[in-house]
């Protein structure tokens, strides 16, 4: 399901906090600004102009590029969408396991609900007659966490580095991802750490999988936990979830909080960062 972005065209940056995206094509020639609001219409909206392997992977992906005459970019196309009573995979064997694209877009929604910026936009599109998430090309690639492990580098602030593999190890207890691999994190130029195809997130357990792992946690995303609700997550995934699938994250958000709660009563609020 990981997808290697590497052979990149476009640069395209996320303004973490601003709503917007600057752009500019390979040829040098700049583009608008998108707004969030723009940039998910693009998504909706804009004609496929080509269309290719997005690389590996087990999702059956595609690479497309979009345009609208004034705007390009390219997305990834996902249209899996597959239930089995029983996965037999070893020791990642599943009862109900599910792996589907709807996944995808809840994630992105769920991520902005919550204030995480590194989760990339996914809409949902019928692309050559089947639903499908189709999904922000990230760019600016410079590996993946495989790249990253084999060259035995944390980048050049080590601090930071550990930071974003909390926030990962975080939002992975709350959407109850088991298939995190090196292949679905991606470093940017920047040092950035974007999290990728949740296409088999979102199970139903009530609790979380590593607690012992969780030390520390971002101020802002801790804020972000605590004011989620039933209510508003609803409003946010919509059809992208199931009632059962929300009532498992509002569970986990549950324990999630009272469990950095109970750290910062025992160990001050010098658990906690600013990112």
């Amino acid at each position: 399901m990981s997808i290697v972005r590497r052979s990149l065209v476009f640069s395209v940056v996320l303004l973490a906090g601003t709503g917007l995206l600057t752009a500019q094509e390979a040829t040098g020639v700049k583009q608008a600004a998108l707004s969030l609001d723009e940039m998910e219409a693009f998504l909706l909206k804009a004609p496929v102009t080509h269309s290719r392997d997005a690389g590996k992977g087990v999702t059956g992906s595609t690479r497309v590029t979009l345009s609208d005459g004034r705007f390009t970019h390219d997305a990834q196309v996902q249209s899996i969408d597959q239930y089995k009573s029983i996965f037999r995979a070893g020791k990642a064997s599943e009862v109900d396991f599910r792996d589907t694209y709807r996944y995808n877009i809840a994630g992105y929604r769920l991520a902005r609900l919550i204030g995480l910026t590194r989760v990339p936009m996914s809409v949902e599109r019928d692309i050559d007659g089947k639903k499908s998430a189709v999904t922000w090309w990230i760019d600016n690639v410079m590996m993946d966490e495989d790249g990253r492990s084999k060259k035995k580098t944390v980048g050049p602030n080590a601090l930071r580095f550990a930071q974003q593999i909390q926030i990962m190890k975080i939002w992975d207890e709350l959407i109850q991802n088991k298939d995190r691999n090196r292949g679905n994190m991606i470093w940017t130029s920047d040092w950035g750490l974007w999290l990728i195809d949740h296409t088999r997130a979102f199970r139903l357990e009530k609790k979380l999988q590593k607690p012992e792992d969780l030390t520390l946690c971002e101020r802002g995303l801790l804020e972000g936990l605590r004011k989620l609700t039933p209510d508003s997550l609803a409003d946010a995934v919509g059809d992208s979830l199931t009632r059962a699938e929300q009532e498992a994250v509002v569970a986990r958000r549950d324990l999630l909080v009272k469990h950095y709660e109970g750290r910062i009563a025992k160990l001050g609020e010098g658990i906690l960062f600013t990112f």
